[in-house]
C-alpha cells in the first residue's frame, strides 16, 4: 500500500484528482478535460474573462422587472445568518433598493455565533422576517433517517431551505428568490459558459436533498409530520411565476472578500468550524462538521478539500500544501459526532457501517474499501504519533 501521508500527496493515491487543484473524481458531477483539469478550475478561469458589467446589467433588469409588479415584497432572500445570505441582503437592499422578505428555515442546530449573526443581519438591514423551526424531536428522527437515505445527517435542512421558501413565495405571491454563489463556483457540475443549472421546483431535491418528504416516512416518521417539506405544486409555482437566481451568476463572487466585507462593515462574526481551516462557512450550524465528515466517509473528501482547492485556484497556496490541509481536516472525527449519535440513537459502529454501505454503493474508481480503511488508519496513526 502506498504511504498515504507522504507530504503533498492525496490521502487515497489510487483515486483520480484534478491536476491543478485537489478535487477528486468522487465529487458528484465531477468532470475532467483532456488535460485532467476539473470543471471547477475551468470555471475559475472563466470568471476572469466574463464581462461582469454586462451580467450586472442583466441582473438589474431582472430586479426591476420584479419590482415593477408592485407586490408587497419585491423578492425573498433566504437567510441563515451565514456570510453568504448576509451579503445577499446587502446587495439586494443597499445596492438595488429592493424590498425583501427574509425567510429562514431553521435547522434547529444554531450555534451561538449563528444566532447572533442572524439577528444582527435582520437589524442591520431592517427587513421583515419569517422563520420556521421544526420541533427538536422530529429533527432528531429525521437526522437518523437521513443517514440511511442519503448518507448525510442534514436532509431536513437541504430539503427545508428550498421547500419552505417556495411555500412562502406562493403564499405571499412573491415571484423572485435570491440565492448566493453560482453552482459553477464550487460544485463542478456546470461552468459559467455552460447552460446555467435552472432553479426550478425540484432544484434542491436534485442538488442536495436527493429524496422527497414522502420517502422519509416510515415507522418513526408520519406523513403529516413532513408537511413543512412538501413543495408547492407546479401549478401554484406557475401561477405566481416563481423563479430563483444566484447572484454569483451575475456579479463576481469571492467568498473571502465578501466575508471580510460583512465582517468589517456589518459586524458579522467568524468562529471555529469543524472539518475545515476557515472560520466562516456554515459557522451558524453545530452539525457542520458531521455533515462534512459524512461526505468524507462517503466520497473520500470533505470541506477541507473544498476550501483548499479554492485557495489553490486563487494562488494562495500550492497544490501540495493544499493536500496537507485537506488530509488533516477531512479525516478528523468531529466532536459534534457525539451529539449526533446521542440524538439519533446510533452507536458509532452503526454509524460507520451505514456510511460504509454508502461508500461501497458509489463504487468509486480507485477507492476500494480496503484502500479507504488502510489509508485512513495509516494516516491517523502517524498523526497520533506526531
Amino acid at each position: 500500500m502506498t504511504v498515504s501521508s507522504a507530504f503533498g500527496k492525496p490521502l487515497f493515491p489510487n483515486m483520480q484528482y484534478c491536476l491543478r487543484c485537489c478535487m477528486p473524481a468522487s465529487n458528484e458531477g465531477m468532470a475532467f478535460d483532456d488535460m485532467g483539469i476539473c470543471r471547477a478550475c475551468y470555471s475559475s478561469e472563466q470568471k476572469m474573462h466574463i464581462d461582469w458589467v454586462e451580467r450586472e446589467k442583466s441582473l438589474r433588469e431582472l430586479l426591476e422587472f420584479h419590482k415593477a409588479k408592485g407586490n408587497d415584497y419585491d423578492c425573498i432572500v433566504p437567510i441563515s445568518g451565514g456570510k453568504d445570505s448576509t451579503f445577499q441582503l446587502h446587495v439586494i437592499t443597499k445596492v438595488y433598493g429592493m424590498r425583501a422578505l427574509a425567510v429562514t428555515f431553521s435547522h434547529n442546530w444554531f450555534t451561538e455565533t449563528g444566532k447572533y449573526n442572524l439577528q444582527n443581519a435582520l437589524e442591520k438591514f431592517n427587513v421583515d422576517h419569517i422563520v420556521f423551526t421544526p420541533n427538536r424531536n422530529l429533527v432528531n428522527r429525521l437526522a437518523r433517517e437521513s443517514l440511511v437515505k442519503i448518507g448525510d445527517s442534514c436532509w431536513h435542512c437541504h430539503s427545508g431551505v428550498g421547500a419552505f421558501t417556495m411555500q412562502i413565495a406562493v403564499k405571499f405571491n412573491i415571484s423572485l428568490l435570491i440565492w448566493g454563489e453560482s453552482a459553477a463556483d464550487l460544485t463542478g457540475r456546470t461552468s459559467f459558459f455552460d447552460p446555467v443549472i435552472k432553479f426550478d421546483r425540484d432544484y434542491f431535491t436534485k442538488m442536495s436533498a436527493k429524496v422527497g418528504p414522502e420517502e422519509m416516512v416510515g415507522e418513526r416518521i408520519s406523513l403529516r409530520e413532513v408537511s413543512p417539506w412538501r413543495l408547492p405544486s407546479y401549478e401554484e409555482i406557475e401561477r405566481v411565476g416563481v423563479e430563483g437566481v444566484h447572484l454569483g451568476d451575475y456579479i463576481f463572487w469571492d467568498d473571502e472578500r465578501q466575508m471580510e466585507f460583512v465582517r468589517d462593515v456589518y459586524d458579522w462574526r467568524e468562529d471555529t468550524v469543524e472539518g475545515t481551516y476557515k472560520g466562516y462557512k456554515s459557522v451558524e450550524c453545530i452539525m457542520a462538521g458531521v455533515h462534512d465528515y459524512t461526505k468524507f466517509l462517503k466520497r473520500g473528501f470533505g470541506r477541507g478539500t473544498d476550501h483548499a482547492s479554492v485557495d489553490v485556484r486563487a494562488g494562495l497556496m500550492t497544490r501540495e500544501e493544499a493536500f496537507e490541509l485537506a488530509k488533516k481536516h477531512d479525516s478528523e472525527r468531529p466532536a459534534a459526532l457525539d451529539y449526533y449519535l446521542e440524538i439519533t440513537g446510533y452507536s458509532e459502529e452503526e454509524f460507520e457501517a451505514v456510511m460504509a454501505k454508502h461508500r461501497q454503493s458509489l463504487n468509486i474508481q480507485g477507492l476500494s474499501e480496503e484502500e479507504f480503511q488502510a489509508s485512513l488508519n495509516s494516516y491517523r496513526q502517524e498523526q497520533h504519533q506526531n
